[in-house]
Formats: C-alpha cells, structure tokens, sequence
C-alpha cells in the first residue's frame, strides 16, 4: 500500500465498528493517526472494539457522548449505515469535521485501479462477475474484490499489490462519503427508487449513486445501463468516457443483447441461455461485468466460460439443489418488491412456486400483482403472508398456502408442486420480522432443502 503521511499525528474518530469501522481503525492507527474509536455496543459485548484497545487505540462504547467531540477531531470515519441525520454526524458537520466513509481511506492507500460497481439492484452479481471475469483473463496480478460485499476495502487496499485490480461494490451510503476516490472504470448497474428514508428523497439518493463518476477524467470509462432513460441523460454531465450497455437492441459501441445473443461492439460473445443465473436482471449485470472485462481485452472464450459457470452469489437467485424432480432457488436478497420481479422475470411462471413474505412496512403489494400472474403457487410467510395471499389471489393464482416460517413453507412448496416446478424463494421484504438479516433467511431456507434432500 502507499505509505501516505496524510493523518500522522492528527486526532481522527472512527464513529461505529462492524467491519469497515474495525479496518479503518487499524489502517489509520498504522498511518499514525491518534484514533479513538465510538461504538454502540457495550465493551464487554464488543470484541472488536476490545482488540483495537490492546493496539493501545482509544476506545469509547455503549453510547454516543456529544461531548467527545469537543476533542477538536480533524475527521471523522463514519460507518455507512449511520444516517447524517444522526444528532453525533449533524453535530460533527456543524463543527465543521469533515466526515467520510471507510472506502475513502482505502482508495488513498491503494496502489492498483479500482473498478467501482454501484446500482439499486445487481452491484453484487455483477461485482463477482466481474471479478470472476478478470482473474479469467489476466496476464498479472490478481483482481480483488471489496466494499459492500463483505471485504472492507480499506484491508483489501492495504493487501493489492500495483500489478492488481480492486472491484469495489459501493453502496450509495458509501458514496456518499467520498472526496477523491475516482475509479479508473465505474460501472452504475440502474437507478430505481430506493433508500428513501436514508437519503430524504430520490434526487438526493439518485445524487450520491452519481457522486461515484465525479472525480473522473477523459482517462477513465463510465458503464451506464442505457435502458434506462435517466442514466442517459445524466452521462451527459460526466468528463469519463461513457461505455453503455443494453438489452433488446443494438448499439453502435459497447455491450448489448439481441435475439437471445451477446455482443460486445457487434462482436458476438455468447447465447443468453448460456449464462449461469436465470434473469433478464442477470443479462443486464452480464453486460456491464464484459464490458469492463473488454477493457481488460478477456477474450470471448473466456467470458463465456467463465460466465456458463457462474450460478449466482449466496442468497441471489443461487441455485440450491434439486428434490424430486424440483429445482430450487434462494433469492433471499430480494428485500424489496422490484428485486422480487427481477427474480420472476428469470422463470417460466407455469412452473413457479415462490415463497414470499417478511416484514410489513405498511406498504401494499398491488405493484407486484402483474408480476404474480400465471405463476403456479404461492406459499406467504411472516408478517406479511396475509396481504401477499390478497395480492396472489387479485393475480389468479390457482395454489396459495400460508407457513410461519420460511422453514415451514419448504415441505409446503414440495406438496404443492410436481416434477419440473422450480421453488424460488424471493421474499419482496426485509426479513427482520423473524431473522436478523437476509443472509441467515436464506440460510434457513437452504437448510430445510438440504433436510427435503435426506428425508425424501
């Protein structure tokens, strides 16, 4: 990593751990920062924050004082999942501390480029194939992955070497604490309305997905979504230069799909029904992952090897197994109702049975009802299987049964269904109701597959 003497000696707070906040102590620490750390959580109940005091780091938990700030701070290192709006951030940005996020850290100390892949939906798929896609075809070096998908970018930075290439998956909380992070290629999957409650409002949630181009140049490249009208637009009020993609069509350059093909500047690539992952979502974070992968001049032999190969990254649409004849799908990522009709635009719905449900946020279901019609069956779950069950039977659906659990509905999916049906679990909510996240959701469900499996 570069040895930058930027934070020697200066007083830097790192406000909340998990991950991100865990890594960023320590970089900083290792840069020469007097850090003090402000975590939520409890001391006793708090290894991570136990750890960074043995480094002789100052540690404070279990509350967030006010008055910490007053220790005229030269920054501060905020985890992505604080709001601005909390009282410590608002307070810290009306005195005047400059207030960024863990990626920012890590893309001063990087010394390879950084390829940063944002969106509403498909950042995470299309950061793996991406990945995936580059290790395929490289000559030197290795192509890491961070950010959003679980590795703290500020490690990974610390661990690349020049010859490599960082694929850094970046939240629009992440983006929004950025100064100078400029990605060489910057890929933006869609735009759709979401994080409302974080942001205010969508121009302020559409603002900070753009924040990601904003340090550009005529050097680096843009991978906008060219289906979508607003990021045509927008690609006018950017320096890099812009690469698109798109489904359904032809384009005069870039990536495009067309009659069930792939291509890349009118080049042939492969047959959609070649990819791994079902979806026409999963054609659209094909597109972008080879557009960056031909900047790197991957051959087509080798995206589409590497890319028949690819079934999907845990809890997205990721092929589980088969029993008795049924194929089953954990699509427990999909915590809203758009990724829900992503993941049903990938099935035949004749043959589908979907498993959905999870917390009620008050909101209706009538958006996905267009979606529902045709499916097979359909078995709710959790504190929204009512108002799903009212939105499948507007949609004709023929077989609707409700379960407690996702773990219930599993053998309840198997009764219903026969040899040839696919169970795809895509809930259409966050799972807080009943799990502490998605991940363990889809865990849950693949764990009552794999018991099916045994029992039958």
């Amino acid at each position: 990593m570069k040895k930058i003497t930027t934070y020697e000696n200066k007083k830097v707070l790192v406000l909340g751990l998990a991950k991100s906040g865990f890594s960023a102590a320590k970089l900083l620490h290792e840069l020469g920062a007097l850090v003090t750390v402000n975590d939520g959580k409890p001391f006793d109940e708090n290894p991570e924050a136990q750890e960074l005091l043995s480094l002789g780091i100052k540690v404070v938990t279990g509350s967030h004082p006010i008055e910490l700030l007053d220790e005229k701070f030269s920054m501060l290192v905020k985890n992505p999942g604080i709001p601005y709006t909390h009282p410590f951030v608002a307070k810290a940005q009306e005195m005047g501390i400059p207030v960024i996020t863990e990626v920012e850290l890590a893309y001063e100390v990087a010394e390879c480029p950084i390829i940063g892949i944002t969106g509403t939906n498909g950042k995470t798929t299309t950061t793996t194939m991406t990945g995936l896609l580059l290790n395929a075809g490289k000559s030197a070096g290795i192509t890491r992955l961070a950010g959003n998908i679980g590795y703290p970018a500020s490690s990974v930075a610390q661990e690349a070497n020049p010859e490599d290439k960082i694929v850094m998956e970046l939240s629009s909380f992440q983006l929004m604490g950025i100064t100078d992070l400029r990605p060489h290629i910057a890929v933006i999957t869609n735009i759709y309305e979401a994080h409302i409650d974080y942001h205010g409002s969508r121009p302020a949630y559409v603002k900070a997905k753009w924040h990601l181009q904003k340090n550009m140049t005529s050097e680096d490249y843009l991978v906008l979504n060219w289906n979508q009208k607003e990021l045509q637009e927008l690609s006018k009020k950017t320096k890099a230069k812009v690469l698109p993609f798109a489904t359904d069509q032809v384009l005069e350059t870039g990536a495009y799909s067309f009659e069930g093909v792939i291509y890349y500047d009118k080049e042939k690539v492969m047959e959609i029904s070649e990819i791994g992952v079902p979806g026409a979502h999963n054609v659209e974070n094909a597109l972008a992952a080879i557009t960056v992968a031909k900047q790197y001049n991957v051959s087509n032999e080798e995206i589409k090897e590497t890319l028949s190969h690819f079934h999907g990254v845990p809890h997205r649409t990721q092929y589980v197994g088969e029993v008795q004849g049924r194929k089953f799908y954990n699509d427990s990522k999909a915590t809203n109702i758009l990724a829900t009709k992503m993941a049903l635009s990938g099935f035949q719905p004749e043959k589908l049975i979907l498993i959905a449900g999870g917390l009620d946020r008050g909101n209706s279901f009538d958006e996905l009802i267009p979606s529902l019609e045709g499916v097979k069956g359909l078995i709710t779950f959790g504190e929204t299987k009512e108002k799903l069950k009212d939105a499948g039977e507007k949609a004709g659906i023929p077989t609707i049964c409700t379960a407690e659990s996702v773990e219930a509905a599993v053998p309840v999916a198997l009764e219903n269904s026969e040899p040839g049906d696919v169970v795809l679990l895509s809930p259409a909510n966050a799972s807080w109701d009943q799990y502490p996240n998605f991940e363990i959701r889809g865990d849950r469900f693949m764990e009552a597959v794999r018991k099916l499996k045994i029992e039958k």
